[in-house]
């Protein structure tokens, strides 16, 4: 089988996904932005073909080299897994004839406001939102349905440029920075509860393959206050009942109404005083490295199974839930360049045995904002068979763990 796999190089996991494609079989026909030259050697020992470009998200520049791909070997697949290329690679696939997420689940997965209005349709519950062009129909929306509300550029991922707006003063503070280069703005009600996502991997339009995690405290909180260590956690609680199965039967519906077919895609929901409430979903894998959470605490190859399914249409892994696996983020105590670190040593005695792995950048290293994410300075992953304990590791690395900066 050919695929024709988009961004090989960066950011580094995305060889993860080659490496299991090789492995699987597959012969890969990388195209990505990196000079050919800058490929490592092991990298290019996965790739069969290579091809740069100037960029991935340009259609017509990745048309043009698909199809002269095409006119030297049959295309199976063409594969993306960053959010930004989700959407581009299906127009592409739509152009060429290549098999795949359709462009409208991949516009579904992306428009936030189109998704839940969709969403909604069929029954599924999701918060009030809508799509608004200008000032004037944020205000409409407001009056409509109140406050607390949160707003968002339409196409954005996670928690970027995402305001939470409790007052009309508020509101016009948030319209303000974004100023006049977002045309197009998501604005959806703000839901009280505990954070999460389920991720899973999907065949011919059913999960085959589920994980899922926990935020404490939830990513807008997480990502505007720098006192907090944020956390997300993999449960391995996910067979036992109650809310993991009526999040399952949820996310089997989300992948029925967006016509998702065989992919991987990462869920997020909310659960409090309204119950469940879907959040949104992507038609691809999760970032921040929480593949090789699953696979850790879950004695699988997470990236091999992908490539299993798109290779060979089944998936012969199967989790052992065996530990929870956690990441936390460690934070500067400002902006600047990093110093040093304090309590490290004390974690390791304590915990050493349940360490997955760690990035400490060296003192010198310049920081990043709090906004760039769990993995944007330091951070340190861990399992445990108890999940509880393991919450209590992870609290305690937080509270013991100090990065300085000057």
């Amino acid at each position: 089988m050919n695929i024709v796999f988009v961004e090989p190089h960066f950011p580094r996991n995305q060889r993860e996904f080659v490496r299991a494609l090789a492995e699987a079989g597959a012969h890969v026909l990388g195209v990505g932005e990196t000079p050919a030259e800058y490929l490592d050697e092991q990298l290019r020992s996965w790739l069969g073909h290579y091809k740069q470009v100037r960029s991935v998200t340009d259609t017509d520049e990745m048309t043009a080299v698909v199809r002269r791909l095409q006119r030297l070997v049959w295309v199976d697949r063409l594969e993306a897994t960053i959010e930004a290329h989700v959407l581009p690679a299906a127009v592409v696939r739509e152009r060429t004839g290549i098999p795949g997420t359709s462009v409208r689940t991949a516009w579904l997965c992306r428009d936030k406001p189109s998704m839940k209005e969709a969403l909604r349709e069929a029954g599924i519950r999701t918060a009030a939102s809508t799509a608004a062009d200008s000032a004037s129909q944020v205000r409409s929306f407001a009056d409509r349905v109140g406050y607390p509300l949160i707003l968002k550029p339409r196409e954005g991922a996670g928690a970027a440029s995402t305001s939470r707006v409790d007052t009309e003063a508020d509101l016009e503070q948030a319209l303000a920075a974004f100023g006049s280069s977002v045309t197009s703005i998501a604005v959806e009600e703000f839901i009280e509860g505990h954070e999460g996502f389920y991720d899973t991997l999907t065949l011919d339009g059913h999960v085959v393959l589920d994980f899922s995690c926990h935020y404490y405290p939830g990513v807008l909180e997480a990502m505007r206050n720098r006192w907090i260590s944020p956390q997300y956690v993999s449960t391995n609680r996910i067979d036992g009942g109650g809310l993991y199965d009526e999040m399952r039967r949820l996310g089997q519906q989300v992948v029925e109404a967006l016509g998702i077919e065989t992919s991987a895609t990462h869920m997020e929901w909310f659960h409090g005083p309204k119950g469940l409430i879907f959040s949104e979903i992507g038609a691809r894998p999760p970032g921040v490295g929480c593949w090789d959470l699953y696979s850790n605490g879950n004695d699988i190859d997470v990236y091999r199974a992908w490539a299993d399914a798109l290779v060979h249409g089944h998936v012969g892994q199967r989790p052992s839930r065996s530990h929870a696996a956690g990441i936390i983020a460690l934070r500067p105590d400002r902006d600047g360049r990093i110093s040093g670190y304090s309590g490290l040593d004390d974690i390791q005695h304590r915990y050493g045995q349940w360490v997955i792995d760690a990035h400490l950048p060296e003192p010198g290293t310049g920081t990043q904002p709090v906004e760039a994410g769990y993995m944007a300075n330091a951070w340190i992953r861990m399992r445990h068979p108890d999940y509880d304990e393991l919450r209590r590791m992870l609290d305690d690395v937080g509270q013991s763990v100090q990065v300085h900066a000057h």
